[in-house]
């Protein structure tokens, strides 16, 4: 008998199950909630991720309760500490980089409660970078109300947005977004007082305030000539043709007032903006302005869904542009619409197209990649939108995209296995999510793909796991076993952990200097770990 086993478990050199935490590293771990022990993320790391990946939608472990609980201690902690960091960090998640506003203007609001100058100054710089349009000052609005009320801090910041330089502008968002959450411009400009800086702007008030009982028999320039042609098709509500052509009026504005045929979609659809786009390609479809041998409609479609400049100047995610995907080659029997059409293969592929642009690249680095998606049970479970997308697929579209712009890659599937997903850049994204979607199943051990490397001798340069970081089924940390493959394979292969889920845990260790922790859903993301792939 005797007692070696004890000595070897308390060797701080030997391997730790995940269920517990390092010996020696106590201090610098915590437990997740699915039981492992996992390195504390820190501030900064949890903010970001909060942002970029929001914390309205329950996950596997977590309900959004307790998660944005968790996001509002965050953000305070960090406005105590530094508010013009978390000033610059709400900046580059609405930037088209959160996979919607909504959770930077959570965090604008609470910033506004900043007990301190900084705070209150930082707040008042970003706000109109923050909230852009009609519908963002609706959500800001309620969000305020809910959460502090309107104090002089909050009517100069709604002031000035209602009083902005830019009339034309203003009318534009005020008629499209008519009344949002509760609210309508009728009642931010009454609960502002907001003074008229110009004429224009006072006959912008005076139409929201109390409409027009007659119309003005000249169409005015400038600012309010959209307003006039909406207010005209009111009154004519069979000349839906003629207002949109002649007065520029959006879905927003034409479909409340006018007669919507065939004829008015495709005129809608000459000028749509892409966002519009992405959400009505199935109406437009079962109009039949998009049909397969529409040739001249399909091709405007893709100048606009595969431009760079146009996604990125509308501000595009890629899961604006996958749930577009999902959603139409569904046919309408997912997401809210009750329309239902024969997907077109053209328009798949453009959306494909589009999947692809929308994420941030440089050119091949002739580095060796392995990616590994977390196909766990837990993943499968994680939706982030109303139709149904899974953390599962967001993970493997963010691998493949990042693969298709590399030439020496592999990607592979770990739950308490690691298997061959059979995926190429060669796929397209749907048939990759289905691929990774069918092995969803057991429990969590990011280890698992550090052995397998180990036992192939895989050298890989980059090491890329797409997950939710909530690894508990190991019999070694992922630490460890990239220690063990730094030792016996390749000492300089780089560790990357996209981390999918709001949580304040990470598997890089702080020690390592060839591991880095990234938020999720950032369409940066394979930029950045191309990045790091060349040392640049």
């Amino acid at each position: 008998m005797t007692y070696k086993f004890f000595l070897n478990q308390n060797n701080k050199n030997q391997n730790t199950r995940q269920s517990q935490p390092i010996p020696g590293r106590e201090t610098e771990m915590i437990q997740g909630r699915s039981g492992g022990y996992m390195f504390k993320a820190d501030l900064w790391q949890v903010l970001r991720r909060c942002l970029l990946i929001g914390t309205s939608q329950n996950t596997y472990y977590a309900g959004k309760h307790e998660l944005t609980n968790a996001f509002v201690d965050t953000l305070f902690k960090a406005i105590a500490e530094n508010p013009e960091r978390v000033a610059s960090e709400i900046i580059y998640a609405s930037d088209g980089r959160s996979i919607n506003n909504s959770a930077p203007i959570f965090a604008l609001v609470l910033l506004s409660m900043g007990e301190t100058n900084g705070a209150k100054k930082a707040f008042q710089e970003i706000f109109p970078q923050v909230v852009r349009t009609g519908s963002h000052f609706y959500e800001w609005l309620n969000y305020t109300k809910s959460v502090r009320g309107f104090g002089k801090i909050v009517r100069e910041a709604g002031q000035r947005w209602l009083a902005r330089e830019n009339v034309r502008d203003l009318a534009y968002q005020l008629l499209k977004y008519q009344q949002r959450q509760g609210f309508s411009h009728r009642d931010a400009l009454r609960l502002f007082h907001v003074k008229p800086p110009t004429g224009d702007h006072n006959q912008l008030y005076q139409w929201v305030l109390n409409g027009w009982k007659e119309l003005p028999e000249a169409i005015p320039s400038g600012a309010l000539t959209q307003i006039w042609w909406y207010e005209w098709l009111k009154r004519n509500p069979s000349e839906t043709h003629k207002a949109i052509s002649e007065g520029r009026l959006t879905h927003e504005m034409a479909a409340p007032v006018g007669k919507m045929d065939k004829t008015a979609w495709q005129l809608l659809f000459n000028d749509m903006p892409i966002g519009a786009m992405l959400r009505n390609l199935g109406s437009l479809t079962e109009l039949g302005v998009l049909r397969a041998d529409s040739r001249k409609n399909l091709d405007h479609a893709e100048s606009i869904l595969n431009s760079r400049n146009h996604l990125r100047k509308g501000r595009i995610h890629p899961i604006d542009v996958l749930k577009a995907l999902k959603t139409y080659k569904s046919g309408g029997s997912l997401g809210r619409s009750q329309k239902t059409w024969q997907p077109i293969p053209r328009i798949v592929d453009i959306l494909e197209r589009a999947l692809e642009l929308s994420f941030d690249t440089v050119e091949p680095t002739n580095k060796v990649f392995m990616h590994a998606v977390d196909i766990s049970g837990s993943m499968s479970c994680y939706t982030v939108s109303s139709i149904g997308l899974t953390c599962c697929e967001i993970a493997t579209t963010m691998a493949l995209a990042t693969a298709k712009a590399e030439k020496n890659y592999a990607i592979r599937g770990f739950s308490t296995q690691f298997v061959d997903l059979n995926i190429t850049a060669k796929d397209s994204f749907s048939s990759a999510m289905k691929k990774a979607s069918n092995q969803n199943f057991g429990g969590t051990d990011a280890s698992v793909t550090y052995d397998w490397m180990i036992k192939n001798r895989f050298k890989a340069d980059v090491i890329c796991f797409w997950t939710d970081c909530e690894s508990w089924a190991g019999r070694k940390h992922p630490s460890q076993a990239l220690a063990e493959y730094h030792h016996k394979v390749n000492p300089k292969a780089k560790a990357v952990y996209v981390t999918l889920a709001p949580n304040k845990i990470s598997l890089v260790d702080p020690q390592c200097s060839m591991s880095w922790d990234l938020a999720g859903f950032d369409p940066s993301a394979p930029r950045f770990i191309q990045m790091l792939a060349t040392d640049l």
